[in-house]
């Protein structure tokens, strides 16, 4: 009896192991899952998926000229001089618009370190100095070369995955919710581990357009497809964006809303053309006419738009004035500037126009026209590189109030007009026809007004060609130097010199100079004594429209090196002022005689 228990024990037994063993291949077949439906660490659709999810560093290449890194924020530059906080992208704006104040100067950013960058694989590293700095950007493939990331398709987020380790047997579920979470996922991957995605999986193409993908496959496909089919923006021209979001009709209600546009830039071919058409308006119609009218021609013309974003051609028709004839690609609309390009070549068109209507936009006039017309005015100073001044010796200038003018050369009259404008550099401007006759053509310009008194108008006009700085004095004695018949180089050397006022972009700094003396020498050659003294050097350019000064880089006699506009100069006191090349801060420096 005790052998037959014993016989039945051991079967029942073994009937047990049998079954659990069953069960045991039943469960691990059942964690496996379908092979083909498995995302292995290996595989060609999770390097796709990686490279969808790695860190793309070109939003901020204005900065880092890198597209592999990121700047993380905030981070203090200077841009062209000027200090500006990034606190986001929106403030990378701030950055292109300091570079785009002028077409002919170089651009110059400085970063104030340290600052944290973060890289493609959303690893962060603190970066010291400017050396270290470089070494990290050197590391990242050149503009528009082939990179892994792929930026024409994003994966629609959450994403969720159930995960097996067939080394322990032991299942997770894990959301994914975003592209740091999907690459490090994905880089963490043994060769071991075997994931289950669920599927259908969203993507997100460069246009907007969504696809599911129902299967690995079918994903796979869409990336690949993906990869190459859109402009990344791997380059480090910051304006070729900015139309992302234009259309024809703001395009319209710009040209057409707004009227009076002049040609502020007008390239062909490498050639500065824009001094050709300072005389000139356009008008742009709805109807899609438009008109360029000069003192003394009328031309009638066309133009049309079409197309969307940074695609849209814009062409212009003006019989007889060839110059302007294309189809160009619209490349920029701000307030008042309408930028169209064609390859290198370039048209902008400006108008005084505001939300608020036209004219000088609300630019208090009153002074300089009260000056202006009334009386005789003699030019006494044009400086285009040399002194010019004599081409309009003996010439009486009067200006009426209803905008006509006349150059008087010993009863030879010229007819002119005259307008007031907002200034590029200076609050305000005065814009000057006589026509396109020589010497008169030299007047035509859109003159930044930098003095205006009852007995002095002093003038300056950056060129939109070359970039050089003209100046122009009319004044009531017509045997004064230009400056209201005070030698400056003389005036400077006569005598010990305080500084009165120092005003940095309007914050008064007068008190850091209070211990200085100023001693100016004929050699061109000046002391600062503050007990210390410090050398430097000075010059009166440009017929003495320019005082320049150079400290070299003691601190904090530094501010003072710069080529500044001369606004007044008397026996006693100098008056200087320095229109910043970005953001259009003005700092003023007043020397006064002891």
């Amino acid at each position: 009896m005790n052998e037959i228990w014993k016989r039945l024990m051991l079967l029942g037994l073994l009937a047990l192991f049998l079954l659990v063993a069953s069960c045991r291949e039943e469960e691990s077949v059942l964690i496996e899952g379908p092979q083909e439906d498995t995302l292995k660490s290996n595989s060609t659709v999770a390097g796709l998926l990686q490279n969808t999810a790695t860190k793309d560093g070109s939003h901020d290449n204005i900065i880092d000229n890198a597209s592999c890194i990121s700047v993380q924020f905030p981070v203090t530059v200077t841009a062209n001089g000027i200090e500006i906080i990034v606190d986001s992208d929106a403030d990378l704006d701030d950055i292109e618009d300091v570079f785009d104040e002028f077409d002919d100067d170089d651009d110059i950013l400085e970063i104030a370190f340290p600052i944290t960058i973060t890289l493609a694989d959303f690893s962060e590293v603190v970066i010291a100095n400017a050396d270290e700095f470089e070494s990290f950007v050197d590391d990242c493939v050149g503009e528009n070369e082939f990179d892994d990331d792929i930026e024409c398709a994003d994966i629609k987020y959450p994403v969720t995955a159930s995960v097996f380790n067939s080394s322990n047997e032991i299942i997770d579920t894990i959301t994914i919710s975003n592209d740091e979470t999907l690459y490090k996922f994905i880089d963490d991957l043994d060769e071991d581990d075997v994931v289950s995605v669920n599927f259908p999986i969203t993507v997100i193409l460069f246009d907007g357009t969504e696809v599911q993908a129902l299967d690995l496959d079918a994903l796979e496909n869409i990336l690949e497809d993906a990869r190459d089919d859109c402009d990344e923006d791997d380059d480090n021209d910051f304006n070729d964006d900015d139309c992302d979001n234009c259309t024809t009709n703001q395009l319209s209600d710009a040209l057409t809303g707004c009227s009076d546009w002049n040609v502020d830039k007008l390239e062909r071919n490498d050639q500065d053309l824009e001094d050709q058409y300072t005389a000139y308006v356009f008008n742009f119609m709805t109807d899609g006419t438009l008109s360029a009218v000069s003192n003394t021609d009328s031309f009638a013309g066309t133009w049309e738009a079409s197309g969307s974003g940074n695609t849209i051609a814009v062409i212009i028709n003006i019989p007889n004035l060839s110059d302007f004839n294309a189809t160009w690609n619209l490349h920029e609309i701000k307030q008042g500037d309408v930028d169209f390009r064609l390859g290198d070549d370039r048209l902008r068109f400006r108008s005084d126009c505001t939300s608020n209507g036209g004219g000088t936009g609300g630019i208090d006039d009153t002074a300089l026209v009260q000056a202006l017309t009334n009386g005789d005015w003699y030019v006494t100073n044009y400086f285009d590189d040399v002194d010019e001044t004599a081409l309009f010796d003996g010439m009486v200038f009067n200006f009426s109030s209803d905008g006509s003018a006349t150059a008087d050369d010993s009863g030879a009259i010229t007819n002119g007009t005259w307008s007031t404008g907002s200034g590029d550099e200076t609050e305000l401007e005065l814009n000057l026809n006589f026509g396109t006759d020589a010497p008169f053509d030299e007047l035509l310009e859109d003159w930044d007004v930098l003095e205006a008194t009852d007995d002095i108008i002093r003038l300056k006009d950056i060129s939109g060609g070359d970039g050089t700085t003209d100046f122009l004095t009319f004044e009531r004695n017509a045997s004064s130097n230009g400056n209201g018949g005070v030698d400056l180089a003389a005036v400077i050397v006569d005598g010990i010199w305080i500084v009165s006022t120092y005003l940095d972009d309007g914050v008064d700094e007068t008190n850091n100079f209070n211990a200085y003396t100023f001693n100016f020498s004929t050699d061109g050659s000046v002391t600062a004594d503050n007990g210390s003294a410090t050398n430097g050097t000075w010059s009166a350019e440009n017929g003495e429209n320019k005082f320049v000064l150079d400290f070299g880089v003691v601190s904090p006699l530094d501010e003072f090196n710069d080529d500044w506009d001369v606004i007044s100069v008397t026996d006693t006191q100098l008056e200087l002022r320095d229109v910043s090349g970005g953001s259009g801060a003005t700092d003023t420096l007043i020397f006064s005689k002891q």
